[in-house]
């Protein structure tokens, strides 16, 4: 009888590879499995029409979120 082994756990860190700004949307993006670019054209989207509430939340993503620093 197997043991079946853990699935590898995802954190929540800022892209130190995928980066535009602060590398926010990048770890995102790895987060969810999806491609930065789309998530940023949704963020883009979100703030045009979210009248700038989503930087707020990417400036609190960027103080609050740790870098990945495995892929520098």
């Amino acid at each position: 009888m197997t043991t079946p082994t853990p699935a590898p756990t995802r954190k929540l860190r800022r892209s130190s590879a995928d980066r535009m700004l602060a590398g926010v949307c990048g770890g995102w993006a790895e987060m969810l499995g999806v491609d930065a670019a789309i998530l940023r054209i949704v963020f883009v989207a979100a703030t045009i029409f979210g009248v700038g509430a989503p930087v707020l939340l990417y400036a609190v993503c960027w103080i609050l979120m740790p870098e990945d620093t495995a892929d520098a």
